[in-house]
């Protein structure tokens, strides 16, 4: 059966429109939100690694949202430095949930949308729907490499079943960086040997390690 095809819907956040790209399963069993690099880099929600997690958790049996972050593409409103972002992430998953039900949530997030959706599944964590899974690719945690910007990136509920991926050469957040991060949760992190922070070459890598530790819902 072919997929279906991609849908560009509008939906709000706290600043407006949230431009946003939806890719369903025939059988929708699973709610994904899916979270793109930083938006004052070229960061949007067609971004590769991006578009390889929505493909991923689709054929896994969830939605997957793909939304663009304030200030990107036709998404209203200011980068908020992860502030209004997460807020935004909330409303796009009670929209979600408003449309398919209390399903099984996921998150997916590369670089600095890792970094929003570690604060998303924080907020989750206590409520009747937290996170059912949730991947990190590339994620922003510490200094960046550049020394522009640093991510206080806080630690993931307990419990949580996470995928942490990261490229053993990546340029823009090192990796002693995220083994800092996870060492005093003591969550896994999977390094991909030659991979860069944008993992080229290495795409088709983060879609079998996903695909072949979660089973489809």
């Amino acid at each position: 059966m072919r997929p279906l095809p991609t849908e560009k819907v509008q939906l709000r956040g706290g600043a407006g429109a949230v431009d946003t790209l939806v890719d369903a399963p025939h059988a929708v069993r699973g709610i994904a939100l899916i979270c793109h690099p930083h938006p004052l880099f070229g960061g949007t929600n067609t971004n590769k690694v991006v578009h390889t997690l929505a493909r991923v958790y689709r054929d896994l049996g969830y939605v997957a949202i793909r939304p663009n972050f304030r200030g990107v593409g036709a998404s209203e409103g200011e980068h908020d430095h992860g502030d209004g972002e997460t807020e935004d992430m909330l409303a796009l998953i009670a929209w979600a949930q408003s449309h398919w039900g209390s399903l099984p949530l996921a998150l997916g997030g590369f670089s600095f949308g890792g970094f929003v959706q570690t604060r998303v599944a924080a907020r989750l964590a206590d409520t009747l729907t937290p996170v059912h899974r949730i991947a990190l690719i590339g994620m922003a945690a510490g200094a960046a490499a550049d020394s522009s910007r640093h991510y206080d990136t806080g630690p993931l509920p307990k419990g949580s079943n996470a995928l942490v991926i990261h490229g053993e050469q990546d340029e823009t957040v090192e990796l002693a960086n995220v083994l800092e991060w996870a060492r005093p949760q003591e969550q896994p992190v999977i390094v991909i040997p030659g991979a860069d922070h944008f993992f080229h070459g290495k795409l088709h890598v983060i879609r079998n390690i996903i695909s072949g530790t979660w089973t489809p819902l």
